[in-house]
């Protein structure tokens, strides 16, 4: 079967990079949605001018230029995007409301990928303030989605492991301490971490399949479903040595949480959900989802070791 012609959204971004490179590798026709505004972030620059090296295609196109993203939307089968949900960087989700008028005007597309990639927002219905706008949102752009009759799939990969893994499941950490670290609880709420080049590789395998049309894909490599004293046991393995443990008790969490910044309340807000409830891995997946691993065997996933073993 031929492969889909790709349109990224966000190509230059923490995930929308690790896409252009999946789907150039897996070797679909793809296009980058290159912005006029890009200004002079000449690291972007560079990036583009690398994937156009490589044989992706940069598309002009903007936000701000409505007729530019139907003419991108135009020239492709497929529709991801990958522009920032996560409030310390930026919170763009609805600006896709935009890209679904484009896709819904082009009549082309055979599937769109929003912008999720994290918790299910389906899920999330009882969700705190003020985290919840990220989840309220997003379903607001499933809804017009839907609404809109646009063939989708949704993609659920969970805890992003540069985020997670990399700091212990600490927030604000993104390096292993080799002396101590700081227990969300009891720690041991299991939650569900992905590399991101595998997020990207996982996801560029759904786009063409039949099985995850009109489903959510949850990305939950068995080797990764793990609680933080697991991962923490994983580091205290590879370092030989025990970590001195402390614990921050969730009403403690809170109360510290609403001294900080609106962006960093939101963040914090979903490390709650997923360290203190165990949202991720407290469902199973139901007749509207499928699981990623199982579907694609084939991708050789990093594992909870492999992935911490670089910081040795």
């Amino acid at each position: 079967m031929a492969k889909s012609k790709v349109l990224i959204v966000g190509g230059t971004g923490y995930l929308g990079k690790r896409l252009v490179n999946a789907s150039l590798k897996l070797g679909h026709e793809t296009h980058v949605l290159h912005r006029p505004e890009i200004g002079v972030d000449i690291e972007k620059v560079q990036m583009m001018l690398s994937f156009k090296g490589r044989g992706a295609k940069l598309v002009p196109g903007s936000f701000d230029d409505y007729r530019s993203l139907v003419d991108a939307v135009k020239l492709v089968d497929v529709v991801i995007c990958a522009i920032s949900g996560v409030h310390i960087r930026s919170h763009h989700i609805l600006l896709q409301l935009k890209l679904v008028d484009a896709i819904k005007e082009a009549r082309n597309v055979k599937r769109f990928l929003p912008s999720e990639f994290g918790t299910d927002p389906a899920t999330m219905a009882n969700a705190m303030e003020p985290g919840r706008v990220t989840f309220d949102d997003k379903m607001v752009v499933r809804k017009a989605i839907e609404d809109a009759g646009i063939p989708h799939t949704y993609v659920s990969a969970n805890c992003f492991a540069g985020y997670f893994l990399s700091g212990l499941c600490q927030p604000g950490k993104i390096i292993p301490s080799t002396d101590s670290v700081l227990l969300l609880g009891d720690g041991d709420q299991k939650a569900i971490y992905v590399d991101e080049d595998d997020i990207a590789m996982y996801t560029m395998k759904s786009v063409d399949d039949p099985r995850t049309l009109n489903k959510t894909v949850y990305i939950r490599p068995p080797k990764n479903i793990l609680s933080q004293l697991e991962v923490v046991g994983i580091w205290e393995k590879l370092i030989g040595k025990d970590l001195q443990k402390s614990s921050i008790s969730a009403q403690d969490f809170l109360a510290r949480m609403k001294e900080q910044n609106y962006a960093e309340q939101v963040g914090l807000t979903h490390y709650y959900h997923v360290c203190y409830e165990g949202c991720l891995a407290n469902f199973e997946i139901g007749e509207d989802g499928v699981e990623a691993s199982e579907l694609y065997p084939d991708v050789n996933y990093v594992s909870v070791e492999e992935y911490l073993r670089r910081y040795l």
